[in-house]
């Protein structure tokens, strides 16, 4: 069935007018005044805006990591993800088997999201050890669209320098996305040592094992190790500190490819949350971990000024529950995540355009646009043209919420955003041309969702 939705205001990267779009064979077939065509079923988009659905470059919703397994699955994130304005996610596997290949979580995480996704997701390679059958699976992944691999420089499997000098030259080789949780080792296991020692076991001290340099140092190492091998194309997640984006904009003067992904939590919530009474603190244990209000709007200005190119989530949602019984007494044992799939487009949207932070262009661009050209999705995702998949959201900018977490969709206890109040909220969203939400009722299938192989990086 073909779809026109009607009277809204267009908002793409580069542009915003109003105009109708017909969708039809699962794809955008025109964008224009008046459009007619019969038989198409007529949504009316008046006062609305009519964008591109969002494509999460960081999620997390199949992870489990000593022995702690995060509380929603593909199809309960997923659903969230609809419920707010998310149509593609690009999932990041947790580690495999000590020794495992390169594409063994690939395989299991095909299986764990097959009939399970509602919407459409890719995969991210993540290395946890190197050695020549490692560096040869390289190309074969690429190949079968798996263009983007991650590195941990903390965590059980850390790769360390001499690592990655071997690595990085064979992501060069093939055009491979190099992918980094940049925060130094050895400062995290000193300082945690030192601080359960002092008796210092409350959620603030996770985040003062792991300073602004901590993220810096990392992030500075990693890009010269990419400068030495060739200038290989970097993209540091969840970026949070002041420091480290320095870092950046250094190497970026220099002439390195380099982009940079920060999200909500690093936007809108600070340090102060880990003080909150009852070892409520505990609900806000991420790593990197929330900074201060400087950082804050050091991040937020990068953002206005295409420095961070993109807003993700690292949705990773555990229970307050567990993080509760487990890190009460120690914060090293408290497992480290929140959800943020559901809220994160509705909060860019109140947080950025409507505080006058960011422009509506640049909204899109950090949650759709510039996520899906760096994955290799572009232009099949993120954007509104014709020939790309129809995944369009309607968001209605008069639309007042107050976050409650009695009243999201995922699978995980708590929301780290409860009540915050937020100015627009999809009221539509779209996959492919087929209707998941509308109206405060979900209308998707489990399972509608495909696995997208991916290009590399436009």
């Amino acid at each position: 069935m073909a779809i026109i939705i009607k009277n809204g205001i267009i908002v793409r990267a580069d542009d915003t007018f109003a105009a109708d779009l017909l969708i039809a064979n699962e794809r955008i077939q025109a964008i224009g005044r008046n459009l007619v065509y019969s038989g198409a079923e007529v949504i009316d988009a008046r006062d609305c805006y009519v964008m591109p659905g969002g494509v999460d470059a960081h999620t997390h919703c199949n992870l489990e990591i000593g022995g702690a397994r995060v509380h929603d699955d593909f199809f309960s994130a997923t659903r969230a993800a609809a419920w707010g304005g998310t149509t593609c996610i690009v999932e990041h596997p947790g580690f495999g088997p000590e020794g495992c290949d390169l594409d063994h979580q690939i395989k299991q995480y095909q299986r764990a999201a097959q009939g399970q996704a509602v919407i459409d997701y890719g995969l991210h390679g993540v290395f946890q050890h190197v050695d020549t059958g490692v560096l040869d699976r390289i190309s074969g992944l690429i190949h079968e669209g798996i263009p983007s691999f991650k590195v941990y420089l903390t965590y059980a499997y850390a790769l360390g320098d001499e690592d990655l000098s071997a690595l990085l030259p064979a992501l060069k080789k093939h055009n491979g996305l190099f992918m980094v949780h940049a925060e130094n080792d050895a400062i995290i296991q000193a300082l945690q040592k030192q601080f359960l020692a002092e008796g210092k076991t409350g959620a603030i001290w996770h985040a003062r094992s792991r300073p602004d340099y901590c993220e810096a140092e990392a992030v500075e190492r990693v890009l010269g190790l990419a400068e030495a091998a060739g200038g290989v194309p970097v993209y540091i997640v969840h970026l949070s500190t002041a420091l480290g984006l320095e870092k950046i904009r250094q190497a970026r003067a220099r002439g390195q490819v380099v982009y940079a992904e920060t999200c909500p939590q690093y936007l809108l919530l600070d340090e102060s949350c880990y003080e909150e009474p009852d070892s409520a603190g505990l609900k806000y244990v991420m790593s990197p971990p929330l900074r201060n209000t400087a950082d804050q709007e050091a991040l937020w200005q990068a953002l206005r000024g295409n420095e961070i190119d993109v807003v993700a989530t690292d949705h990773c949602a555990f229970d307050f529950s567990l993080k509760k019984s487990r890190g009460q007494t120690d914060f090293s044992r408290c497992p480290g995540g929140i959800a943020g799939l559901e809220t994160r487009v509705p909060l860019l949207f109140s947080e950025g355009v409507i505080k006058k932070r960011l422009s509506l262009e640049r909204f899109v661009d950090a949650v759709a646009t510039r996520p899906a050209k760096i994955m290799g999705l572009y232009p099949r995702k993120g954007d509104l043209c014709p020939g790309a998949d129809a995944d369009v959201v309607i968001l209605d900018p008069r639309k007042q919420v107050f976050i409650r977490h009695s009243e999201l969709h995922d699978a995980v206890d708590y929301t780290p955003f409860e009540g915050f109040k937020v100015q627009g909220w999809p009221i539509l969203t779209m996959v492919r041309g087929q209707v998941l939400v509308k109206d405060n009722i979900f209308m998707g299938e489990k399972g509608f969702g495909r696995f997208l192989p991916r290009a590399k990086s436009v």
